[in-house]
């Protein structure tokens, strides 16, 4: 029998969380673990991605970072951490695609 006080966070509950709060989240992506900093979650014909910026990368100048689009099926073990991050300046909410949807996306203040 199972424990009824066991609960188990979709994917998408915890990047809308990451975003919300704006916490950096830790998943693992193609075998690898990758600390992103999650703008906005969308659809694609029926897929969701989410923009988020890698920190870990190296980025030639601050001028370069920019979002990276993932998808959500392609993350893992995603947990939200305690550590908090600031937006993209240039982050207005775009959507890569004009058909895209957007879902949820860090309010910019």
């Amino acid at each position: 029998m199972q424990n009824a006080n066991m609960t188990t966070v979709s994917p998408e509950r915890s990047i809308i969380e990451a975003i919300a709060l704006k916490r950096l989240i830790v998943a693992i992506y193609n075998g690898s673990e990758m600390e992103l900093a999650p703008h906005q979650l969308f659809e694609r014909h029926g897929d969701l991605f989410v923009s988020a910026l890698n920190p870990r990368k190296n980025w030639r100048s601050d001028e370069e970072r920019r979002l990276g689009h993932f998808k959500v099926d392609g993350l893992s073990n995603i947990s939200v951490t305690e550590e908090g991050f600031e937006p993209l300046p240039n982050f207005d909410g775009s959507l890569p695609r004009p058909d895209d949807k957007q879902l949820f996306a860090v309010g910019t203040d």
